[in-house]
């Protein structure tokens, strides 16, 4: 452990560190498992039993309290139905462990997500996990974006994918931190930022900084064409 991760376990609550410690012991502790049926290319139903038991050992769900399988939602059924104090927090959908995760796994459950009102989902195949945050509003195409991806078995460091997993831990996701996680990438996302450059203030600034170093006073409008077509991705613009 670096000094930096020493500095921080230090400064962590209780009940943080805990969450995080286990989640570190899982991911070592699993490693073998998910290479086993990996290599022999287990059916979803062994799938499911492994991420039972990742999501009762690693992130902290009561597999009779919390978890519900085989959720119905009307006439279908998710995976899972996660249970937060008794009320429905997220969906979880699982894959065969050799299937690549992919949009119209996506699909089937954002479905379930937005016949219920909830605004997470969970995608898995036992070695991959994505949480995805869904925005379904009346009258509007619903809004299903990545908020974070983890590999069990990936290259990335360990303390990087305890960081993300920290957010589908039990008790973060009952202090609603991945709501907070959520709302600062929204917030940066290149979308976002893109917008915020064409309000009128940043223009404004803009349009008195050429002014100031060159003498051009340009206009706000030429600015916004010049920043929207050739500054930025055209396609972050595309709603």
């Amino acid at each position: 452990m670096t000094d930096t991760e020493v500095a921080k376990k230090s400064s962590l609550p209780k009940w943080e560190q805990e969450a995080r410690d286990s989640i570190r012991s899982a991911i070592r502790r699993f490693n073998k498992p998910l290479q086993d049926i990996i290599s022999r290319d287990a059916n979803e139903g062994d799938t499911r039993i492994v991420v039972t038991d990742f999501l009762c050992t690693a992130l902290g769900y009561d597999k009779f309290e919390d978890l519900t399988t085989e959720f119905a939602v009307r006439g279908e059924f998710a995976d899972y139905g996660v249970r937060i104090d008794k009320q429905l927090a997220a969906f979880i959908e699982v894959k065969r462990v050799a299937q690549q995760l992919n949009v119209r796994h996506l699909r089937q459950v954002e479905t379930y997500a937005v016949k219920e009102g909830l605004e997470w989902i969970m995608l898995t195949n036992g070695q991959r996990w994505q949480a995805y945050h869904v925005y379904a509003k009346t009258g509007q195409q619903v809004a299903t974006h990545l908020a974070l991806d983890v590999d069990l078995l990936g290259d990335e460091p360990t303390s990087k994918k305890i960081d993300s997993l920290f957010y589908l831990h039990r008790d973060a996701l009952k202090r609603g931190l991945i709501d907070d996680l959520w709302k600062r990438k929204a917030a940066t996302a290149p979308s976002s930022l893109a917008d915020v450059l064409l309000t009128d203030s940043v223009l404004d600034a803009v349009r008195k900084e050429i002014r100031r170093t060159s003498g051009y006073n340009p206009e706000p409008e030429e600015l916004a064409r010049i920043i929207r077509d050739e500054v930025v991705r055209p396609d972050l613009f595309l709603k």
